[in-house]
C-alpha cells in the first residue's frame, strides 16, 4: 500500500471511530439531491440501457460506465464542502 492509500485508509478510520464517516456520507447525499447530480446520474443509466438493450447490461457494466462520468459531475462546490468538513472533523478530535 502507498503513502497515499494509508493515508486515505488512516483518515477513513479516525473517521468512523469519530462517528463522523456516516455524518458526512448523508451531508454529501444531500448535497448530491440538492444540486441535481442524482437526477443526472438516473438519465445517465437509462441513456446506457437504451442504448445496449435491458438484456444486454449488467448492474456492474452501468457501474463501470457511468462511474467516471459520476465523478465528474459532482460539483466543486460539494467537493471542497466536504474536504471542509473532514479537515474540521479532524482538526477538533486532534485537539481534544
Amino acid at each position: 500500500m502507498n503513502k497515499d492509500s494509508q493515508m486515505r485508509a488512516a483518515i477513513n478510520q479516525k473517521l468512523i471511530e469519530m462517528g463522523e464517516r456516516e455524518r458526512l456520507k448523508e451531508l454529501l447525499r444531500a448535497k448530491l439531491v440538492e444540486c441535481g447530480w442524482k437526477d443526472q446520474m438516473k438519465a445517465q443509466c437509462k441513456d446506457v440501457i437504451r442504448e445496449k438493450g435491458l438484456e444486454h447490461v449488467t448492474v456492474e457494466d452501468l457501474v463501470v460506465e457511468i462511474t467516471p462520468k459520476g465523478r465528474a459531475l459532482v460539483p466543486d462546490s460539494v467537493k471542497k464542502e466536504l474536504l471542509q468538513r473532514i479537515r474540521a472533523s479532524l482538526a477538533q478530535h486532534s485537539t481534544l
